[in-house]
């Protein structure tokens, strides 16, 4: 990692604080470095690994587009500058539940899905690492139903969002089918389990 993107790490990783992993409790940023190291076996844009490192800054934390303007002023030229900033733009997301709390989770996230599918390709690319490493985790270390709901979440959007990398696409589509197929045969499992145990009581 460059001294510019060790800069952006340590800046994300402040904002983010004392935030941790939903299901390895880890320090957050260990998941934007994932994202960003990803994202470097496809593209050297240092627009595109900085976005990746901050993309979750302004939609989790109390930082401002305007302060993350100018942080990033200071170690870039205006034209990168400016273009990671529209990215992570792009990869906040709009319909929450703070923002819609009358719309239900489907409708927040068909919503999300039509927005993201109007953004760059770039911030797709990005969008694909996010994907493949949320993805990734919850099969390992989670079974809940939340897990299997959100990975056909990420099955459904990435049909909408074809335009970043190919090569990096088609390597979220592949992990998230075979995330799915893990959680469900682990699902599947566990209810044998259930109905076998119930049947001995």
């Amino acid at each position: 990692m460059d001294t510019l993107l060790k800069q952006v790490k340590e800046f994300a990783d402040r904002a983010h604080g004392e935030q941790q992993r939903r299901y390895t409790k880890e320090r957050y940023i260990v998941h934007p470095v994932r994202i960003m190291e990803l994202c470097s076996e496809y593209t050297e844009d240092k627009s595109i690994l900085s976005a990746a490192l901050l993309h979750d800054v302004l939609e989790d934390t109390p930082v401002t587009k305007e302060e993350l303007q100018q942080f990033l002023n200071g170690l870039m030229n205006e034209h990168k500058a400016n273009k990671t900033v529209r990215l992570v733009v792009e990869l906040t997301d709009v319909y929450t539940k703070t923002n819609y709390p009358q719309w239900n989770r489907d409708t927040r996230k068909a919503k999300e899905a039509s927005r993201i599918e109007k953004t760059s390709g770039a911030s797709q690319t990005i969008k694909y690492a996010d994907i493949i490493d949320n993805c990734l985790e919850m099969a390992t270390h989670s079974e809940d139903e939340f897990a299997l709901k959100f990975l056909k979440e990420c099955r459904s959007v990435l049909k909408h969002i074809p335009k970043g990398d190919k090569q990096l696409y088609r390597r979220a589509v592949i992990t998230v089918e075979s995330c799915l197929q893990q959680l469900q045969q682990q699902n599947r499992k566990q209810k044998r389990q259930t109905t076998k145990q119930k049947k001995q009581d």
